[in-house]
């Protein structure tokens, strides 16, 4: 007991002295701005990081970490949602904060799971609401019968997201009770939300894995979609409609003689890709020791060197093929086929099953959605596409803009995240070579030249 008792003052002892440190410097690079970031160096702090710059909806256009010891070293390359550095004073002196109380409440937790609780409550804003946890199989309507029977048991959509990937379907929705403004306390009422919602994911075809989860507890949203379609073994599944994209280049490496093993990842860049990948490695119970991200024009190229908690490096052919599945996966639930559809209007009790009941009636599936409330306003993002995934044509999008109101559905069409194009095809074409040559050359290269890790020779 006694010596138990000397770990855990040690422990609290390492904490106080390894306090995090933040320094934002726009004097290093032209085209971003640097965040430096110290701290002891515990599971899942990396993901913590990563998770309020992207949430400040921030662009990592590069990145060095790397950790010794206890310690771990991160710089970040980062710029505005339209590619400029950071100059308000104001907002650099807000992501310092944010990022050490962070951190800082982040060393007081041993668990990895604490990442998506009570922390995360408060800085969202979702505090007095129900939180509903839904997969199963994605079908045509199904969003709208969800929405309906919200509406018909008097429940208030104040907030959701909603992904679909290898024809499954994730979404967390916050609620609230019409009549009281506030989370459902009501015991029986959760169960006939829970009983309800329930029957309408199974549908005729998803007797087993369709499932409904209430909650009063808040968690990080994105992070939690993550470990949902994971728990649901999405990446498992046959890809559907995937005949005009490329997927991700992942591939894995040993490097027995650092006891590492060696992640490569190469896509299109976009936003909040770090993210994905980092909290697929932290679920998986991976820690990145040090890693390099590099973008060049569309392309990203992310390189990760991993243990599992315990320390050991990937084992088996078997871990290896389940860690590039599972990051394949995790990078491509955010990449949603569509016409990108946003509605801004005046909010009210049934907008949204009025909405998606429109979509269903004109045969628009609902890929990808993120619903939001700003006091009386609606401002809703759909990703849409025909019952088979294909895109949509412009005389049906404009009837159903015609039906829900043409100043109120807009149409922003972005190009598709992974669409094949000539420079895929040259950047892939030798991936089984240069890739796998580099054996972590840039990361190591990288963080040697930055001084945040010492020589590997």
């Amino acid at each position: 007991m006694e010596w138990s008792a000397c770990l855990d003052e040690y422990e609290k002892l390492v904490i106080r002295m390894n306090t995090p440190r933040v320094v934002i410097d726009n004097a290093v690079c032209k085209s971003a701005t640097l965040v430096k970031v110290d701290s002891a160096r515990k599971h899942g702090i990396l993901l913590e990081a990563v998770q309020v710059l992207t949430d400040l909806n921030l662009c990592i256009k590069k990145a060095y970490i790397s950790s010794d010891g206890r310690w771990f070293m991160d710089v970040f390359h980062v710029t505005d949602q339209n590619g400029n550095k950071l100059t308000d004073e104001s907002v650099i002196s807000y992501i310092e904060q944010v990022i050490i109380k962070t951190l800082e409440s982040h060393s007081s937790f041993i668990s990895n799971f604490s990442l998506c609780t009570n922390n995360s409550a408060k800085s969202n804003g979702f505090n007095g609401l129900t939180a509903l946890e839904l997969t199963g199989t994605d079908r045509l309507g199904l969003l709208s019968e969800v929405f309906a029977v919200l509406s018909d048991l008097q429940c208030d959509v104040v907030e959701s997201k909603l992904w679909t990937h290898n024809g499954r379907i994730a979404s967390l929705i916050y609620v609230k009770d019409v009549d009281s403004g506030s989370q459902i306390e009501d015991s029986q009422k959760i169960s006939k939300i829970e009983g309800r919602l329930r029957n309408v994911l199974k549908g005729d075809n998803d007797i087993r894995s369709a499932k409904t989860t209430v909650s009063m507890a808040v968690t990080h949203t994105e992070r939690r979609l993550h470990q949902m379609m994971f728990a649901d073994r999405d990446y498992e599944r046959k890809p559907i409609n995937q005949t005009s994209t490329v997927s991700p280049i992942v591939t894995v490496q040993d490097w027995a003689e650092r006891g590492y093993s060696i992640v490569n990842v190469q896509c299109k860049d976009r936003p909040k890709l770090l993210f994905d990948i980092v909290c697929t490695l932290t679920d998986m119970q991976y820690v990145v020791f040090h890693a390099t991200v590099d973008t060049t024009g569309n392309q990203a190229h992310q390189e990760f060197y991993i243990r599992h908690t315990d320390g050991t490096p990937i084992s088996s052919e078997a871990e290896r093929q389940r860690v590039i599945q599972c990051l394949q996966a995790a990078i491509e639930r955010r990449a949603s086929e569509g016409v990108r559809l946003e509605l801004c209007t005046v909010d009210r009790q049934g907008l949204l099953s009025d909405v998606t009941r429109t979509f269903r009636e004109n045969g628009l599936n609902v890929a990808r959605a993120e619903i939001s409330t700003t006091d009386d306003m609606a401002l809703n993002i759909f990703y849409v596409t025909d019952a088979a995934g294909n895109p949509v044509d412009s005389k049906t999008i404009e009837e159903v803009r015609e039906r829900i109101g043409l100043s109120n559905l807009r149409v922003k069409d972005p190009p598709s995240i992974y669409e094949k194009d000539s420079r895929d095809e040259t950047s892939t074409a030798g991936v089984g070579g240069a890739v796998l040559l580099s054996l972590g050359s840039l990361v190591r290269r990288n963080l040697y030249n930055l001084g945040l890790i010492r020589s590997y020779s």
